[in-house]
């Protein structure tokens, strides 16, 4: 299996959808769907052109996985969307690991030194992963003002280089 990553925009978004949705909904209960996530309909509005990013991973032509960057302040930037089908998960795959190194090079490379992200109480593995990976968790007074909360996250992690 040759992953392949590379930056996605408009073209990708019914893919996006279709891969982030039933994770969202089915897999994790999450109760979120298509009209709280308008971004999903216009990637490079919400992301390309506010100076972020969306990268997705790819078996051949499969989407298998997603992350996203919202840089919200010349420094800021809020991590998004960052999902990886099921049967693609895990160290020995190591999807989501590479996704967000893509994001934090990036970052790097425009000037963006600090990276918020949001995400759900129950989703443990998701949060030992950031957790793993230098973010560390912050309250949510600690979240800039201008930082894009999501009305399901409940925890929130600060990531600094």
């Amino acid at each position: 299996m040759a992953i392949t990553y590379k930056p996605i925009g408009n073209d990708y978004s019914e893919e996006v959808i279709n891969l982030i949705l039933p994770i969202q909904q089915q897999e994790f209960n999450v109760q979120v769907n298509l009209s709280q996530q308008q971004d999903l309909l216009d990637i490079e509005q919400y992301y390309h052109q506010t100076g972020g990013g969306f990268w997705g991973a790819f078996d051949g032509d499969r989407l298998v996985g997603t992350i996203a960057l919202i840089a919200y302040a010349p420094d800021g930037g809020a991590l998004r969307k960052m999902f990886v089908r099921q049967e693609y998960r895990g160290k020995e795959h190591g999807i989501a690991t590479a996704l967000l190194d893509t994001l934090l090079n990036y970052a790097a490379t425009r000037g963006i030194h600090d990276i918020y992200l949001g995400t759900v109480n129950f989703l443990h593995a998701a949060r030992r992963f950031y957790e793993k990976k230098g973010f560390d968790e912050v309250t949510p007074d600690q979240l800039p003002p201008t930082f894009p909360r999501m009305k399901v996250d409940d925890v929130f992690y600060h990531y600094h280089h």
